[in-house]
């Protein structure tokens, strides 16, 4: 594997690898937490603080994680009705407004952190400005949207079908059954 191909990897999966190493410390952080208080009768008061912020971080890490792999919740059951194309059309307009949408928040959020929090909010037990924090909001955002033009590129252009994992699983098991919707289902009686 060459460099080229190593950091297109990288980027490509980033927030599965920030995810799965966040939830690694914050995990560890609270098991010395657990085990420090239990064992020795000591709490670290920083920890739960720190914690904390790494969960918020992982939640956020998560929600362009879950955007990459289209398994945000959509409600989709009315489209079976209706033409394939009136769910491709009807998506990608919603998908439009979710881009929009979070480009607004990348914008409040960029201009709160960098422009009208104030420098002195400092974490409580950690006194790490707090703006270290809340970076997450524009930087989350900006992925989601990317990954969001990402899927939407990949299902337009190149006609790759991106379902979420959990429409696939349901699809999987349905033939693993033998289970057709258009089939009745019929009872079988033993003697």
């Amino acid at each position: 594997m060459n460099i080229k191909s190593f950091f297109i990897n990288l980027l490509d999966n980033l927030e599965s690898y920030v995810c799965r190493l966040l939830l690694v410390v914050f995990v560890t952080l609270l098991l010395v937490q657990i085990c420090a208080r239990e064992v020795f009768g000591y709490s670290f008061s920083w920890i739960e603080e720190l914690a904390t912020y790494l969960f918020v971080w992982f939640a956020y890490f998560g929600a362009s994680h879950a955007a990459k792999m289209a398994a945000h919740n959509r409600v989709t059951f009315q489209f079976k009705i209706f033409p394939k194309i009136v769910q491709t059309v009807s998506e990608f307009f919603a998908d439009l407004i979710w881009i929009a949408f979070n480009l607004y928040f990348v914008y409040l959020s960029y201009d709160f952190v960098f422009h009208k929090m104030n420098v002195f909010w400092k974490s409580q037990t950690l006194g790490i400005p707090m703006k270290y924090f809340y970076v997450v909001l524009p930087i989350s955002f900006v992925l989601m949207s990317i990954r969001v033009i990402q899927v939407n590129y990949l299902k337009l252009v190149k006609g790759i079908d991106i379902r979420d994992p959990d429409t696939s699983e349901l699809e999987n098991a349905a033939k693993m059954m033998n289970v057709d919707s258009n089939e009745p289902v019929t009872e079988t009686k033993t003697s």
